[in-house]
């Protein structure tokens, strides 16, 4: 009998390391598929974390782009670089860990630090005094590069951006990123994330882009399917674990901001609260400008005319800025 019984656990493990086996595989080979079909659109240079990844297009004054949560410089590609280069420079960048962009294990993830990642990149490529557009987290990233280093840009516009610390968790859709245990984060990234993203897309359709509908080309030209890779899922696990390190720190020194910050908003907002992120923050803090319109969270994707004309506006507010303590109402209006 225990023969049999060893016998018999002997193969419940050999069948599970061929699952596991099964599902490595699998994941690997859609990773090597993504990155095929969607290879890095711009060139690379090197930071603190290893290689940067970013597409720099355009003359003019500076327009830098800071995506958000799970996403890559091509989220902007879905015609908003194309609107802003015809008059502007802009640079946009794979966050360290995102897209094509490096980013160790040992290094932060926490959003302060990646600010001083982003500060890093904005002097290493000689970009001079821009304007920083940074959607959702990179929203955050934006906020403190403008608490921490002031004198690099000339103020911010964001769109759907997290300013202020998120209620409870977070949204029950990133319940999946909560994985504080780094094995068990990189063991769920190369095995069973992502099948589980392709079995089951509704958590994009319905809340990352509802009530909008995606475009259909946000899979290969947005970078839509460079969130099917093992290192996204990984790397976004870390970002949302950290996300709330430095929030409440910040917020409460967004009254010493020394550079105009303008927000704009979809109503329809099902991944970060318009209440809590846009209005709520420009009632504590008024100088602070705030813009709505219909849609949801996938701004630069969905409303590319709103969010070009937004950031148009917040970059002619902002033209002759220089570094001073104070902006004036009306820039930051």
């Amino acid at each position: 009998m225990p023969d049999l019984l060893t016998s018999f656990l002997l193969l419940l493990v050999l069948l599970a390391l061929l699952v596991v086996a099964g599902h490595v595989i699998f994941t690997y080979r859609q990773m090597r598929r993504v990155e095929e079909i969607v290879p890095p659109r711009g060139a690379f240079t090197a930071i603190s974390t290893g290689r940067l990844h970013y597409l720099d297009c355009g003359t003019g004054p500076a327009i830098v782009l800071i995506h958000g949560l799970g996403g890559n410089l091509a989220n902007f590609d879905c015609g908003l670089i194309d609107d802003l280069a015809r008059d502007f420079r802009v640079i946009a960048i794979d966050r360290p860990g995102s897209g094509y962009s490096d980013r160790p294990a040992i290094a932060p993830a926490n959003v302060r630090a990646q600010a001083r990642q982003i500060a890093e990149a904005i002097e290493k490529l000689e970009i001079e005094n821009p304007l920083v557009v940074g959607h959702s987290l990179g929203g955050a990233v934006a906020l403190a590069l403008a608490l921490d280093k002031p004198d690099l840009l000339r103020g911010l516009a964001l769109l759907a951006p997290l300013a202020l610390p998120l209620k409870d968790d977070g949204p029950a859709l990133f319940a999946d990123y909560r994985i504080n245990a780094d094995i068990y984060r990189r063991l769920i990234s190369w095995t069973v994330a992502v099948p589980h993203m392709i079995r089951h897309p509704e958590p994009v359709t319905q809340e990352v882009f509802g009530p909008d509908e995606i475009p259909p080309e946000f899979a290969v030209r947005g970078g839509g399917l460079l969130t099917l890779r093992p290192q996204a899922f990984y790397n976004a696990s870390r970002d949302f674990v950290a996300s709330g390190d430095d929030l409440a720190g910040m917020a409460r020194d967004y009254a010493k901001l020394a550079v105009p910050v303008r927000v704009l908003f979809g109503r329809d907002d099902r991944i970060l609260d318009p209440e809590l992120h846009g209005d709520v923050l420009v009632r504590r803090y008024p100088q602070i400008g705030l813009t709505t319109v219909e849609g949801g969270h996938m701004l630069p994707v969905t409303q590319v005319d709103d969010s070009a004309t937004f950031i148009r506006r917040a970059a002619e507010a902002m033209k002759d800025r220089k570094f001073i303590s104070r902006a004036s109402p009306e820039v930051y209006r």
